[in-house]
């Protein structure tokens, strides 16, 4: 059977990137990304905002973290991964984004640049902290 999993978004930063190292040593960026939905029209024109966490690994994330803040425009290019984890005795899950293209749209340092992976994420089995624990 076959599968496909990839997602590209284009939105805003709800926050500033979140910079992390895992034992590793490889870096890793939370963003929050705002999407936003227009749909119907006329008096019925309607908008609904979808807002994902996206994983970014290696250069890609020092990149997004010395270059992005809040507010910055993006396009990401990646993967769905859910991630599940317990909290107070309750299990808890989210779809996250890992990102394998982050581009900057602005106009500052590194606008309108990709930046690529170069040392990719780490396999799903050794994703930071397992999946009982995000580094951010």
């Amino acid at each position: 059977m076959a599968s496909f999993n990839r997602v590209l978004l284009m939105g805003n930063l709800t926050r500033d990137p979140e910079l992390r190292y895992i034992p590793s040593g490889m870096a890793v960026c939370g963003l929050g990304l705002a999407v936003n939905n227009k749909f119907g029209g006329g008096e019925d024109k309607k908008e609904e905002v979808l807002f994902i966490d996206v994983n970014v690994w290696g250069k890609s994330a020092e990149a997004c973290a010395e270059y992005l803040k809040k507010g910055s425009p993006v396009f990401v290019e990646g993967r769905l991964k859910l991630r599940q984890w317990e909290k107070d005795g309750e299990k808890k899950s989210k779809i996250e984004v890992t990102a394998s293209t982050v581009q900057f749209l602005s106009s500052g340092p590194g606008g309108g640049k990709p930046s690529r992976q170069q040392d990719g994420p780490p396999p799903d089995n050794e994703a930071p902290g397992g999946n009982d624990e995000v580094p951010f």
